[in-house]
Parts: structure tokens; C-alpha cells; sequence
């Protein structure tokens, strides 16, 4: 059994893809999932399964495609995963609310970043699949538009790393 975490994009956000969290903990239990936790309302799921990462992140839009009437896309990360993205982070004194990670469905280039403008004092970098966004005026004020990041969702780092900390208790 591994353990995973599931990010769900555009979930209690915005008035969007309105879900609560005890429908989405009864959903991955119904899925096959054990364990399963939830992390605030905007669709964080701690689970384990016996299933690879890709069988997991399937079943779940599926799951969550039924309930919903729509599509959801989900990002899989381990745990081990997490911790690597937490190491990586190219902004460490950032304050980790202002510190967006945005959880790819894919590794872009690593030009994909080449020439963009930058509306304000925001700085962005590009690890793997993941992009760091370091709002130091907070997001509420930036102007950023992230041409790429509706192929993904995004958690500050405090999130991050409240469920790498759920995910290891479970282990």
C-alpha cells in the first residue's frame, strides 16, 4: 500500500466544483481507497491504495466525474515526493503563505519561462513538475497571469507541508 496525495483542481474555490470534505472522504472510501483524510475544504485527500499512482489519480476523476457532473482533474504526489518538492523549493525565506507551488499534471520545458513579462515583484522557478510562485505583495495584488497553470493547482507552502505531515503520520 502506498500512500498518496491527492490535489483536486478548481474544488470550494470560487464558488466552483462545490464539494464538502465528508462527501469527498465517503467518495475515496466508496473508490477503494483506505485512510482516507481530508485537508481544508479546497480538495486535499490523504489515502492509501494498493493501486500505482496513475490507476489512483483515474479512479478518482472518475469517481469524482460521477458525483460532480463534470470533470476534475486530480494531481497524485507521494510522500517522498512532497518532501523533494519541500527540499527543492528555490525560495526559502519566502513566507510560506505567499509561496504558491503549482502541482503540474506534467514536467513543461524549461524554457516554458524564457521572456515572460512579470507584472510586479513576483518570482517564479520551474522544478520538475512543479512551479514555485513567490508573491512577496501577496496574491490578492499580483497581476501574474500563468499561461500553463490550468494544467495544474496550486497550495501554498504552509499546505504543502501540513499534508507532507498527514501523509507521514500515516506510514
Amino acid at each position: 500500500m502506498t500512500t498518496y496525495i491527492a490535489l483536486l483542481r478548481a474544488v470550494n474555490v470560487g464558488g466552483t466544483g462545490k464539494l464538502p470534505m465528508a462527501d469527498l472522504r465517503a467518495l475515496c472510501t466508496k473508490a477503494g481507497f483506505t485512510g482516507v483524510r481530508t485537508y481544508i475544504a479546497s480538495g486535499n485527500v490523504v489515502f492509501s491504495s494498493g493501486l500505482s499512482a496513475s490507476k489512483a489519480r483515474v479512479t478518482l476523476e472518475a469517481a469524482l466525474a460521477k458525483r460532480l457532473d463534470k470533470g476534475t482533474q486530480v494531481i497524485i504526489r507521494t510522500a517522498d515526493e512532497l518532501e523533494a518538492i519541500i527540499a527543492a523549493n528555490p525560495f526559502p525565506e519566502a513566507e510560506p503563505n505567499r509561496l504558491i507551488v503549482v502541482f503540474l499534471s506534467r514536467e513543461e520545458s524549461a524554457t516554458v519561462l524564457d521572456g515572460w513579462k512579470i507584472p510586479g515583484r513576483e518570482r517564479l522557478a520551474l522544478v520538475g513538475r512543479e512551479l514555485f510562485i513567490h508573491y512577496p505583495d501577496g496574491m490578492g495584488q499580483s497581476k501574474l497571469k500563468v499561461p500553463f497553470a490550468d494544467q495544474g493547482t496550486g497550495r501554498n507552502m504552509n499546505s504543502v507541508r501540513a499534508l507532507l505531515e498527514m501523509a507521514r503520520a500515516r506510514v
